[in-house]
C-alpha cells in the first residue's frame, strides 16, 4: 500500500431546490475550494432529505447525502478527510453530520472538521465586517438592515443573539438579527425598529442560499411575510434576495475554517 496521502474535502450544505442560488452560492464555494486547494478533490454533500427527496423527482438527479459522500470518498481511496459543513452554527444539522461522518472514521487516516461559520468570537467579528461590506447602506443611520435567519430550537439559537449584540458593539445599531423558527421572532425585530427610529427597512436572509424561506417567509405577498408585515407597519421595504454563500468576506470565513482544520 502506497503512503502517499490522498485528500479530499468534503463540503456539506442543508441543500437548495432552487438552482439559481445554488449556482452562486453552494457551487461556487465548492468551485473556490478547489481552487484553493488543488491537493484536495472536492466532494458534496446535502443533509436535507426533503430536498434531495425533491431534486431526485422533479429533476432526476442525485445528490449524495453524508454518508454516501463518505463511502465515495473510501471508494475513491481518499485517505485524509476535511469535512466543511456550509451551516451557519453548531446545531442539530451539524450534530447530525458529524455522527455520520464519524461512523466512517476507521476507514481513514484522519478525519477533520472545519468549523460552521458562527463558532467563535473572531467569526461572529468577521460576519459583521462581511455584512457591512455588502450593505454600505448601513451607514444612513435612517434605514434598517434586518437579517432572517433560520433559528432553531437547538442551545446554539444564541448565536443569533449574540450576532446582534456585536452588530450594535461595532457601531452598526441600526443591524437587526431575527429568525423564523427561533427567537428572536419578528415581534422582537418590530420592537427593536421602534427603538432605532429608522424610517426605511431592507431585508436580507441570513441563510447560505436564498431559497425557500427568501422567496416566502421573507419577501413573499402573503400577509405574514416579514416584508408584509413590515410595510403593515408603515416602512418602505426592500428585499434583497441574496444568500450568505454570495458574499466573499463569509466565503473566506470558510476558507479559513478549512485551512484551519489541517
Amino acid at each position: 500500500m502506497s503512503d502517499t496521502a490522498k485528500k479530499g474535502i468534503l463540503v456539506v450544505s442543508f441543500g437548495t431546490s432552487h438552482e439559481d442560488t445554488r449556482a452562486v452560492t453552494i457551487d461556487a464555494f465548492e468551485k473556490e475550494i478547489g481552487a484553493a486547494f488543488t491537493d484536495c478533490k472536492v466532494y458534496r454533500a446535502w443533509t436535507s432529505k426533503m430536498i434531495l427527496a425533491r431534486i431526485a423527482k422533479r429533476d432526476h438527479i442525485h445528490y449524495d447525502n453524508v454518508t454516501e459522500a463518505m463511502e465515495r470518498m473510501r471508494t475513491d481511496g481518499i485517505t485524509e478527510v476535511i469535512v466543511q459543513p456550509t451551516h451557519v452554527m453548531n446545531g442539530v444539522e451539524n450534530d447530525l453530520m458529524k455522527k455520520d461522518v464519524l461512523a466512517y472514521a476507521d476507514y481513514f487516516r484522519s478525519v477533520k472538521f472545519g468549523a460552521p461559520l458562527l463558532t467563535t468570537e473572531e467569526d461572529n467579528e468577521y460576519v459583521v465586517k462581511a455584512v457591512a461590506d455588502e450593505f454600505p447602506v448601513i451607514k444612513d443611520k435612517e434605514t434598517a438592515l434586518v437579517l432572517m435567519g433560520h433559528g432553531t430550537e437547538h442551545y446554539a439559537n444564541a448565536v443569533y443573539a449574540a450576532l446582534d449584540y456585536r452588530f450594535e458593539d461595532m457601531g452598526y445599531e441600526n443591524v437587526i438579527v431575527g429568525t423564523v423558527e427561533g427567537y428572536p421572532e419578528i415581534d422582537q425585530v418590530m420592537k427593536q425598529l421602534g427603538k432605532c427610529g429608522v424610517k426605511k427597512v431592507v431585508i436580507a436572509p441570513f441563510m447560505i442560499v436564498a431559497g425557500d424561506h427568501a422567496h416566502n417567509d421573507l419577501a413573499g405577498d402573503d400577509a405574514d411575510s416579514w416584508k408584509s408585515q413590515f410595510k403593515q407597519a408603515g416602512y418602505p421595504v426592500l428585499c434583497h434576495l441574496k444568500g450568505l454563500g454570495e458574499y466573499e468576506g463569509i466565503r473566506q470565513i470558510f476558507l479559513r475554517h478549512i485551512r484551519e482544520a489541517q
